[in-house]
Order: C-alpha cells, then sequence, then structure tokens
C-alpha cells in the first residue's frame, strides 16, 4: 500500500493531474460480487485513483470503480469482502469510508 494522505479538502494542488471528474475505472480480473460503498474526501481524478488503487490491492478484489462526483466506490470481488479491510484501505489512501451505499 501507498504512504499518502489528503490534507486538505482536495488533493489538486499537489500534483496537477486531475481530470474531469469521471471515473476511475481499475479492471483485475474476472467477476464476482459487487459491492458500493460511500467515500469522504473524494474531489478529483487523482483522489479516486487513489482509493481505487489501495482497493484493488485487497485478496479477491476484481475490479473497483471510484467516482469523486458522488463519492461512491463500486468494489468487485470473488467474494465479500471485509468492510474494516475496505476501510483501512481507504485510509491507507487517505480518505474515510462511510460506509456502504
Amino acid at each position: 500500500m501507498t504512504d499518502q494522505t489528503n490534507s486538505g479538502s482536495s488533493c489538486c494542488g499537489s500534483c496537477g493531474s486531475c481530470g474531469t471528474g469521471a471515473a476511475t475505472d481499475v479492471q483485475v480480473h474476472g467477476i464476482g460480487v459487487t459491492t458500493t460503498y460511500k467515500v469522504s474526501g473524494m474531489t478529483c481524478g487523482h483522489c479516486e485513483t487513489a482509493v481505487s488503487k489501495e482497493i484493488s490491492a485487497l485478496d479477491g478484489v476484481t475490479a473497483v470503480t471510484a467516482v469523486a462526483d458522488t463519492g461512491e466506490v463500486k468494489v468487485t470481488s470473488a467474494a465479500p469482502l471485509d468492510q474494516e479491510a475496505v476501510r483501512a484501505a481507504v485510509d491507507e489512501a487517505g480518505y474515510e469510508l462511510v460506509g456502504q451505499a
């Protein structure tokens, strides 16, 4: 996992790599259980990428789609994920897991 934090309401000033708020979609492989989570603090494409990267590193995750505009992260996994593992991944990215949508 990466060592990254979100110190303000937006990370845009730190990287300049933000997109237009389109979803960041990470496909690992296969299909399975899809769960939608609410995450607070995402404001841009960089945020979406950071959250997607950390969650996609969890065992069993096959796809992650993060949307900063809605604060939703759709996660597909081989089996249901432990919510505390998802929370830890979101925290590692520098954001807060609110819960399931």
